[in-house]
């Protein structure tokens, strides 16, 4: 027992479908084709993509869907990485100004939304979670996931601002799910494929899931 080497990593990943302004989410097409991507590809000894689910562009009204989606990685067929903390949630979500990808270090304890989500909710200045502090960060290295990507030729910063719109509202939950369930979340911003093309951003996906993986057996 226990000489079978690291327990591999599982990384549930999670995307938006489309909302006020962008009528095509690129995460949408990311999160849904990255299996058959993977599989296409393969990914090394080690590295297990769990669960691709898409997620409503919204706050408050979505909340009971992330969670089951959060929670389904715990009590699912793959639960038994669960025990050793080898799960990680990575979420993806668009920042049509962006230019590159954006590796997103905290989320704010703030809901400001700029327009409604895709449930009609618009709130201003509103705590995510009353009781809270004001940020949420994650325990991942976001700082050597980076320069392992930009290694591998992307375009990519590290960000302290996940803005206050719903990817942030969305990260916030997840890292509060992940600390207390000894887990890991991680959120990344990409932009649209407009600015860098899908194929790129298929390929800086699976990369990502790689480095992941790596920095924590």
């Amino acid at each position: 027992m226990g000489s079978e080497g690291p327990a591999a990593v599982t990384i549930h990943v999670t995307g938006f479908k489309k909302f006020h302004g962008v009528s095509e989410n690129p995460t949408e097409t990311i999160v849904s084709n990255l299996k058959e991507y993977t599989e296409k590809k393969g990914l090394p000894k080690g590295v297990i993509l769990g669960s691709c689910s898409v997620l409503e562009t919204a706050g408050q009204g979505a909340l009971p869907q992330l969670y089951q989606t959060l929670q389904s990685a715990l009590t699912g067929k793959d639960s038994e990485s669960s025990c050793s903390g080898r799960i990680i949630w990575l979420h993806f979500g668009v920042n049509s100004g962006a230019s590159r990808f954006a590796v997103e270090r905290q989320a704010a304890n703030e809901a400001t939304f700029r327009c409604p989500d895709e449930m009609g909710w618009k709130p201003q200045k509103v705590p995510i979670i009353p009781a809270d502090g004001g940020i949420s960060r994650t325990s991942l290295p976001v700082e050597e996931i980076t320069k392992a990507l930009a290694k591998k030729g992307f375009e990519v910063m590290t960000s302290d601002d996940a803005g206050r719109f719903v990817c942030n509202y969305v990260y916030y939950h997840s890292l509060r799910f992940a600390e207390q369930n000894g887990i890991k979340s991680l959120f990344v911003h990409v932009p649209l494929f407009l600015t860098i093309d899908e194929e790129t951003q298929m390929k800086f996906a699976a990369s990502l899931l790689v480095v992941l993986a790596s920095l924590c057996q």
